[in-house]
């Protein structure tokens, strides 16, 4: 038995979800081998769901979006690194109803990368997600050594709106080491920097940028680009239009400027978290997270899940908070059956609230179906 979960966000971490399941599932078969393989996207949890397999965490001092010192971790494993760019600039770290989308910045991000250099990784699985920025990936590169300056040769402002100021690009400071070092982009989303479907448009929103904001950001990281191509030449303008580019507010398209190769985020985290082993030792998988909806099926761990679990001839079910796909979608993306917490306690207030005890009562159904 294999538990492959992720977060069930805002109620239950990833290892959470697994030690509820593991718990109702051995309410039936107390002897019952479980193997629990925590999972992460890319987004927030990927570093939690790294140390989980074996990583050890690693905790440093950065900026936070708006400036402010945070604690932020990274997790490392001989030469190979997780950073998780939520940990430093991501949406958690914002004081509680505040949103800044011109000025948030993703410096902290940076320095996080050169943390984990300073660990001697020499592969770096940078997990972007869940930003609270819309800077391009300025401010990171800012960290490594880049320099963004306006006319007056002043750095520009940070966040994406001050990026409307920028008049040259240098990146020859950047970190020397960052050429000698496997940098892997790993995301669930493949939006280009700007334009319709670009990270200001698709995400500001979230961030809380207006459409006035909206408006000033794609202008801005449009410029940037066009900036960038005086210095790096055409790949700045190719870069910008790659899928990832418009990652976490497009710090997709500064970790490509850095030579970063772009792979779907729930990919990455199961090579790295030794999930092929596992799943050989396996006869059902549970994966799951919060929300099973349609956005599960376009890169989100469950489906990852399940897609390598079917090529291996292995049995998918699984458990979520809210469950908004048909039965036939679930077949399609590999998933035999869902079991929702709101199949046992059909108040979703009260799901999210006890989610942990309503989980455990959820793997007892689990056991029932399949180990009966």
């Amino acid at each position: 038995m294999l538990i492959a979960a992720d977060k069930f966000k805002g109620s239950l971490t990833a290892v959470q979800v697994a030690e509820r399941v593991t718990a109702g599932l051995r309410r039936v078969v107390p002897d019952l081998a479980v193997e629990a393989l925590p999972v992460a996207d890319g987004g927030d949890g990927t570093v939690d769901a790294a140390v989980a397999a074996g990583f050890e965490r690693r905790e440093v001092r950065v900026a936070g979006p708006l400036g402010q010192e945070v604690t932020a971790a990274f997790a490392l494993r001989g030469e190979t690194a997780v950073v998780e760019m939520a940990e430093a600039s991501g949406l958690q770290r914002l004081p509680a109803g505040v949103f800044a989308p011109l000025t948030a910045s993703t410096y902290g991000s940076g320095e996080l990368l050169r943390a984990a250099l300073d660990a001697g990784a020499r592969t770096i699985v940078f997990g972007v997600g869940g930003s609270a920025t819309t800077d391009g990936g300025a401010g990171m590169l800012s960290a490594l050594g880049a320099r963004f300056l306006n006319e007056d040769g002043e750095p520009v402002s940070p966040g994406g709106g001050g990026l409307a100021e920028l008049a040259r690009a240098d990146l020859s400071g950047l970190d020397p080491r960052l050429s000698s070092v496997e940098l892997v982009l790993a995301s669930d989303v493949d939006n280009p920097l700007t334009g319709p479907k670009g990270a200001p448009a698709v995400y500001g929103p979230q961030k809380g940028a207006s459409p006035d904001d909206v408006e000033t950001l794609d202008a801005a990281l449009a410029h940037f680009a066009k900036v960038l191509e005086a210095e790096v030449g055409p790949r700045a303008a190719r870069y910008a239009a790659s899928p990832g580019a418009g990652a976490a507010g497009g710090i997709g398209y500064g970790a490509l400027l850095l030579g970063a190769r772009f792979r779907p985020g729930i990919e990455v985290m199961l090579d790295v978290l030794g999930f092929a082993p596992a799943l050989e030792r396996a006869s059902l998988v549970i994966t799951g997270e919060g929300s099973l909806d349609e956005q599960t099926l376009h890169g989100k761990a469950p489906a990852g899940v399940a897609a390598a679990a079917r090529s291996a001839g292995r049995t998918v079910v699984a458990v979520c908070g809210r469950l908004a796909l048909s039965p036939e979608a679930l077949l399609r993306a590999g998933i035999e059956r869902a079991y929702p917490l709101t199949s046992v306690e059909p108040d979703v207030a009260t799901c999210i609230a006890d989610a942990g005890p309503i989980l455990e009562r959820v793997a007892v159904r689990i056991a029932e179906d399949h180990l009966g």
